[in-house]
């Protein structure tokens, strides 16, 4: 198995918006086509920072942002990615009207943010991962107090 699959089945700490989206870049890298990737965590721990690195993978050059308004957002690249982050979807809402299909082109990569709201776009092939921000001792340096955190990333 890949490298970056074994490393994510163990959890990958980074520090930094930079290291993030380089998982994701490496990831989205060794990606079989037609792959979604589901992205479980809270508020604020990197999902769409990791949507970046996968976009810059696929060789998409456009601006990655957060589609919450709108709900998924499509980029081209060496393979179709679809982002959706499904934060404002209820679990209990018809989910067959959000036409994701009519839109998709292979190969594609479907990334999608709090997917516990559309299970019905969660069948296989899924590569599952929760995103967390744990948080260090504090240390001090000279007369600041500084909270140090890392980014984890853990394939479940």
């Amino acid at each position: 198995m890949n490298d970056i699959f074994d490393k994510l089945k163990k959890g990958i700490f980074t520090k930094n918006y930079e290291e993030t989206i380089s998982i994701g870049e490496k990831l989205a890298k060794e990606l079989e086509p037609n792959t979604k990737i589901a992205l479980y965590g809270n508020l604020g721990v990197g999902k769409t920072t990791f949507v970046k690195g996968v976009a810059k993978g696929l060789g998409i050059s456009q601006e990655i942002t957060s589609p919450t308004f709108n709900i998924f957002s499509i980029y081209s690249g060496k393979w179709q990615l679809i982002h959706i982050d499904a934060y404002r979807i209820s679990s209990k809402e018809p989910q067959d009207d959000l036409m994701i299909d009519d839109f998709t082109k292979e190969p594609y990569c479907i990334v999608i943010e709090w997917p516990q709201n559309v299970p019905i776009l969660l069948d296989p092939p899924i590569i599952n991962l929760e995103l967390s921000i744990l948080h260090s001792k504090k240390e001090k340096f000279k007369d600041f107090e500084i909270n140090k955190h890392y980014h984890h990333i853990k394939m479940i």
